[in-house]
């Protein structure tokens, strides 16, 4: 609609009827995205620019460090900014799995895959609600992008593929040191033979996109101080071809997430880093930036509820627990899911017994799992001789925990779990080999789903379905790739991709005069 109530419409009445740029959504699903002013973002620019680049990226995780390597390497000057005072955000701390489909390690091992398949499984895992097309980049570039890491930045991975939950075979690469530290270090030492600038302590304060629709450029504030709102001082940059927002989530950031989803309240602990909260996700609101699936929040079911934060307990559960041994509820002594379902899956049976659960394996379980021993110290994981004495300490049921035990290992002989439907890998043993491990699991806000609305290209889009010129964004920040749940690993596969996409798109865009 452009007609003459529309242009009268301002951005106050609007902001006022709407009740805020976070109210987007709904204005959008209301059926009023027409009455929308297509003017209403377009602020003054500066009269004058502190300095200029061809490309400026937000964020120094996964996907914006890929962002920016590309873009260098296409020629373009760029420049990276991160308002925390080191660099790598959550990438720096994941837990380092990411998925390749069809890959050179699956070829080894005569592991049967494709994207096809990985797409499949991600579809499944996210209810269809991904955007397919996304889904699909992700799937079929996910081998070009494990590889990117391995052959251009230099990072080593175990010699293994791992089966992760939710997925339909094993297709994830899991770093030496067990982090995301193995990609996101490789990267930074890309960055800076590139000779790409990386500015710390920088936050964005806005982005300005003109009249005529175009991003032309930010302010942000150089020396800010994490938290102090209005530490630093304001520079504004011009941006000739385009700024790459890769920011991640907001799951760290209990207001907005609970305005997202009431249940994910103060109550529920996170893994993230203590930046990762929405700002960068409401300037792409203010922008117009279409909202996608923001209440699809994951909590992760391998947390460990006696640590802060991610801590080091998921090791244990991915690499031991899951895969080579059972989750049980103290109260009954029973299995009660399929410990390899996806994460949504595995997390709501969780939290639906009342209780935390018990992740066990044995000695055979563990032999793979690194940092056993700073767990065991932690007390975060504990070992024990016999598992009558694991199951004293946990207070589990021991007479049904028995039959469970013997129950399970029937399956892993038999090859079949007819009870939950557990996949077994070829290397798994009945539980049998003393000693015995534990450890607590309660779900923590890990990963949200939704986020701005981008195309295979990585530009964002508006609400009226149109691409915003000059502005791309990847990884977490996004919308749309995984639906209402992501699978493991295929984070930093989805970061990889669409960062490496944005970087090299948005390096091509014509400088604006």
């Amino acid at each position: 609609m452009k007609d003459s109530k529309q242009k009268q419409f301002s951005r106050r009445q609007f902001l006022k009827a709407t009740g805020g740029a976070t109210a987007l959504a709904g204005v959008a699903s209301a059926g009023f995205i027409m009455a929308i002013p297509q003017k209403s973002f377009a602020m003054p620019l500066p009269k004058k620019w502190d300095s200029e680049v061809d490309v400026l990226v937000i964020g120094s995780g996964f996907a914006g460090l890929a962002a920016g390597i590309e873009a260098a390497e296409a020629g373009a000057v760029t420049v990276i900014i991160d308002k925390m005072p080191v660099p790598g955000g959550n990438s720096i701390i994941n837990g380092g799995l990411v998925s390749a489909a069809g890959s050179p390690k699956q070829d080894k091992e005569k592991i049967n895959d494709s994207p096809d398949l990985m797409y499949k499984d991600m579809l499944k895992a996210g209810l269809g609600l991904n955007h397919q097309a996304l889904a699909r980049v992700v799937t079929e570039k996910s081998n070009e992008a494990v590889q990117w890491t391995i052959k251009h930045l230099g990072a080593q991975y175990k010699d293994r593929n791992l089966h992760l939950g939710g997925h339909s075979v094993p297709r994830s690469y899991y770093t030496t040191n067990s982090s995301g530290s193995g990609i996101v270090r490789p990267q930074l030492n890309k960055v800076k033979d590139l000779g790409i600038p990386l500015k710390l302590n920088c936050y964005l304060e806005q982005v300005y996109r003109d009249e005529d629709g175009r991003i032309k450029g930010v302010n942000v504030r150089e020396g800010y101080k994490f938290l102090k709102e209005g530490s630093g001082q304001s520079i504004s940059i011009k941006v000739r071809r385009g700024v790459v927002v890769a920011a991640g989530g907001f799951a760290n950031d209990v207001i907005y997430r609970k305005i997202q989803d009431p249940k994910v309240d103060d109550k529920v602990q996170c893994t993230n880093h203590q930046g990762a909260t929405a700002e960068c996700l409401k300037e792409l609101l203010r922008l117009h930036a279409n909202p996608v699936q923001l209440s699809w929040i994951q909590l992760g079911p391998w947390s460990c509820p006696l640590e802060k934060g991610m801590g080091i307990g998921y090791i244990f559960a991915i690499n031991a627990a899951f895969p080579y041994g059972i989750m049980v509820s103290p109260k009954t002594g029973k299995r009660f899911i399929n410990e390899l379902a996806d994460r949504k899956i595995r997390a709501d049976a969780i939290i639906n017994t009342g209780e935390w659960a018990v992740g066990i394996a044995d000695q055979e379980g563990v032999k793979r799992t690194a940092k056993i021993d700073k767990m065991l110290e932690r007390g975060i994981v504990k070992k024990f001789d016999t598992i009558e004495a694991l199951a004293k300490e946990y207070k589990i049921n021991v007479a049904e925990y028995k039959k469970t035990i013997f129950q399970y290992n029937s399956f892993v002989k038999s090859g079949k779990d007819t009870e939950w439907g557990k996949p077994f890998q070829s290397d798994c043993k009945p539980i049998t080999t003393p000693p015995f491990y534990g450890m607590y699991l309660w779900p923590k806000a890990h990963h949200t789903m939704g986020g701005a609305q981008i195309n295979t290209k990585a530009q964002v889009i508006d609400l009226n379905q149109n691409v915003i010129p000059g502005l791309y964004a990847a990884g977490e920040i996004t919308g749309g790739v995984h639906g209402a749940v992501r699978l493991g690993s295929v984070a930093i596969t989805d970061c990889l991709v669409f960062g490496r996409i944005a970087g090299k798109q948005v390096a091509g865009e014509k400088p604006w005069a």
